[in-house]
């Protein structure tokens, strides 16, 4: 590792190669400063509406605020990149840069499972939801996935310090992607392919599993449901999480699915969008599809409104 440690403190863009790439830039740019006011906002309506300080909305208050983190995390490298062409990193920020970011793509997932939990014990058992959904159960759900999620980040990162990379320079991506790195190594790689495909077990496909069971579960209560209105109630409290679920699902399938056939650039823009989209859309949709959230804000507005009333009197 001491060996090659200069090697790996070139780092490139992963876009060079990808036409009119600046205007990407831009983009990328827009979504960080949205996901940052986004997911700010929704937190402090979550901190000062009483009302909101509920279970489910604890888990939407953490999902916030590990899209703020991650994104934090992520994008400023990529526009500083850009914008004062700095394509190098250390070899110890590389490593710190991953252990960030592959603690909040799970966490981000498990988030939706617990957003999942939430509304299948809603809509399935009404009448004991508040003694099955309580907030130290949620509290305690999300504490064990934030330990899951650093411990799968610090597993990672100590495989990726017992290798030694001497094959290249370039990290073939736009951030210290966990698969890139494995290309330069010169050891046995075989732990990490592993451990790899053993994540993506853990934090893709058994919470999608656990989310669509979920879902085929809510359906089933759905048919039970006397009137076509009250189905339809019932389901409009599942139209933000499912378009959440969407949003962050797809592109990873894409991702881990197609590795080996898309283009390296197409790779390459699917997993910036990938890591760029779900925290700048999640605070909107919950903001526009989210009832109690709508209210709040109306309620903040209108207390902020009469206020100003009251000085001018």
């Amino acid at each position: 590792m001491g060996v090659c440690e200069n090697l790996l403190s070139s780092l490139d863009d992963g876009f060079s190669g990808i036409p009119n790439i600046k205007y990407y830039y831009v983009f990328l740019f827009l979504l960080f400063i949205i996901s940052v006011m986004g997911n700010i906002v929704v937190m402090v309506i979550i901190c000062l509406d009483h009302t909101l300080r509920t279970p489910k909305y604890i888990a939407v208050f953490n999902l916030a605020f590990t899209d703020l983190f991650g994104s934090s995390a992520l994008l400023p490298k990529v526009l500083d990149i850009f914008l004062f062409d700095h394509p190098y990193i250390s070899y110890n920020d590389c490593l710190t840069f991953s252990f960030f970011f592959y603690t909040c793509l799970p966490m981000q997932a498990f988030n939706l499972v617990a957003l999942a939990y939430d509304r299948m014990i809603a809509i399935i058992f009404p009448l004991h939801y508040h003694v099955k959904v309580t907030h130290r159960f949620m509290f305690s759900l999300i504490a064990f996935f934030w330990l899951l999620a650093i411990s799968i980040s610090l597993t990672a990162i100590g495989l990726l310090t017992r290798l030694s990379y001497c094959k290249s320079v370039v990290i073939n991506s736009y951030f210290c992607d966990y698969g890139q790195i494995y290309y330069l190594a010169c050891d046995d790689t075989t732990p990490g392919s592993i451990f790899s495909a053993v994540v993506t077990v853990l934090i893709l496909w058994l919470p999608l599993v656990f989310i669509v069971v979920s879902y085929v579960y809510i359906g089933y209560a759905l048919i039970k449901v006397a009137t076509v209105h009250e189905r339809v109630k019932a389901f409009k409290t599942c139209t933000a999480h499912l378009s959440l679920v969407a949003i962050f699902f797809l592109p990873l399938i894409i991702v881990v699915t197609l590795t080996g056939v898309i283009h390296p650039n197409a790779r390459i823009v699917n997993l910036s969008l990938t890591s760029a989209f779900p925290p700048s859309l999640n605070p909107i949709i919950y903001v526009l599809q989210t009832k109690e959230i709508k209210e709040s804000v109306k309620k903040l507005f209108n207390i902020r409104r009469q206020s100003k009333i009251v000085v001018k009197i």
